[in-house]
């Protein structure tokens, strides 16, 4: 699962790690940090972030769709006798063919109409070849080849969205720093792989380089943390799943831990996953330790006028 944090993002994750000495994390008890003086303007700052993220070009504000393939060729375009039915009034009826044949799939373009890979018209081009999955364009969409295990199809975005262009972010919780919380990570001695399961009822291996522990109100609790580029991936459900966040749960990102094993849990930066506001998606699901009985009462909720699963 890949993350919603950038190079801005991990930096200030790195100046948060810093500070983690001022917060006290080098003691023993768990419990609220303190929160650096701007931390109001590094809130901002990230729901800024992410709703760029979100209304990106090929980003799951504006996935529009995913039309899997049939072995041999599949028509496509905008008309309604096509195997793969684009958007209608955004690509001629008839405008080609995805051939998969061997796990490869091929595009081959219909005559006069115009397709481009980085930015060069393509009459007919391997795009899924095991391994690359380059970019193809007409007008406002944008496509590539998606693939779950041995099934492909056409991940479609369609840029021309107005409801993408208006998103300011998802309601949330008012910022309560008591939510910034002092956390430990408890290493795992071996390697150890997990099996998640996703919305879609699939079983997914990851790799767990440890659990993260932290106190709500004197009770202690302990989570599975994944790895991630910018920081610990954690995905979580809590009370709240039932009639405010999002049912399925929350994800985070949380700073890797200094060297003494501490870092912060900010359950403030906890977002949504894509499978909340949109269907074309496998989200994973917490794992049953990181399925809390407490509200958390932080971050984002449930969407509102977007279509999930």
């Amino acid at each position: 699962m890949k993350t919603n944090f950038n190079n801005r993002a991990l930096v200030g994750y790195i100046l948060l790690l810093a500070g983690l000495s001022i917060y006290g994390c080098n003691s023993d008890e768990l419990g609220m940090a303190p929160v650096p003086d701007d931390y109001v303007e590094q809130i901002s700052e990230w729901k800024e972030y992410r709703i760029g993220v979100l209304t990106g070009p090929t980003n799951w504000l504006r996935l529009d769709g995913i039309y899997w393939l049939d072995v041999g060729e599949n028509t496509f375009g905008s008309g309604e006798d096509r195997d793969l039915a684009f958007p209608q009034g955004t690509i001629p009826e008839h405008a080609g063919t995805f051939v998969l044949a061997d796990e490869i799939v091929t595009m081959r373009v219909a005559e006069g109409v115009i397709i481009t890979h980085e930015g060069e018209p393509v009459e007919e081009m391997v795009i899924y070849d095991g391994e690359n999955r380059p970019h193809l364009e007409h007008n406002d969409l944008e496509w590539f080849v998606d693939s779950r295990g041995n099934t492909h199809g056409i991940r479609l975005y369609n840029k021309d969205n107005p409801k993408a262009d208006a998103f300011e972010g998802f309601p949330a919780y008012a910022l309560d720093p008591a939510w910034h919380l002092k956390a430990t990570f408890v290493p795992n001695t071996d390697s150890l792989s997990v099996t998640v399961d996703n919305v879609i009822g699939e079983e997914v291996e990851r790799f767990s380089p440890g659990n993260i522990e932290f106190s709500i109100d004197g009770s202690r609790y302990s989570v599975i943390a994944f790895e991630a580029n910018s920081g610990l991936f954690i995905m979580f459900a809590d009370e709240t799943n039932r009639t405010e966040t999002y049912h399925a749960g929350r994800y985070m990102i949380i700073p890797f831990p200094n060297d003494e094993g501490y870092t912060i849990i900010d359950f403030n930066r906890a977002y949504n996953p894509p499978c909340a506001f949109n269907r074309f998606t496998t989200c994973q699901l917490p794992p049953p330790q990181n399925r809390l009985r407490v509200a958390i009462e932080a971050g984002e909720k449930r969407p509102v006028n977007w279509e999930g699963i």
